[in-house]
């Protein structure tokens, strides 16, 4: 699988690089398995491809290799982890890998030409890495409001209960734990 593909998968996860999570259950250690298998194996396939290439091309070809396979792994730990932290670190690993493309393009150029696109490319790199971690934040701070507006509610609907009594009042509450998750 590419890893433009397994993005597409994320995506349906969590927005891309919007810091909303979007509530999916995270994917089986089966699946996770499957997708680190085909990681690898479609990396070999493009590993080998770039044999017959030299210089600079076969360079960045087998850092596009490295690409995708690093985008599928860590786009599948994101998932099977389910996580924001793991959503960050695949973020960070999928930035580095790209960088280490765009590094080996700006080996073909020299000159200021060359400093330039390695400077744009490290620029790249850490404004993704900076995403990342801003996402991570917001997503935990959007995680722990919800669980704060869920608890409250929980005690306004525990503290309505409270007019009742006996066993009607224990089915309220028994209600208000189900709705709420307590």
């Amino acid at each position: 699988m590419n890893h433009k593909i397994a993005k597409t998968i994320l995506c349906t996860w969590v927005v891309c690089l919007g810091g909303a999570a979007v509530a999916a259950p995270g994917i089986s250690k089966t699946d996770y398995d499957a997708y680190k298998d085909r990681a690898a194996s479609d990396y070999k396939t493009a590993r080998d491809q770039c044999n017959s290439l030299a210089g600079t091309s076969k360079d960045i070809c087998i850092a596009q290799a490295k690409d995708a396979r690093v985008h599928t792994e860590s786009d599948a730990e994101a998932q099977y982890k389910n996580t924001p932290s793991a959503l960050a670190d695949a973020r960070k690993a999928e930035a580095k890998a790209d960088y280490d493309v765009n590094k080996a393009k700006c080996d073909s150029m020299a000159g200021n030409a060359k400093d330039v696109c390695v400077k744009q490319a490290k620029a790249t790199l850490e404004s993704a890495e900076a995403d990342a971690k801003a996402n991570q934040k917001t997503t935990e701070a959007q995680n722990d409001a919800a669980k704060d507006k869920n608890t409250a509610d929980y005690k306004v609907a525990r503290e309505k209960c409270d007019t009742y009594a006996g066993p009607t009042k224990d089915a309220c509450v028994a209600n208000a734990k189900a709705q709420y998750g307590m």
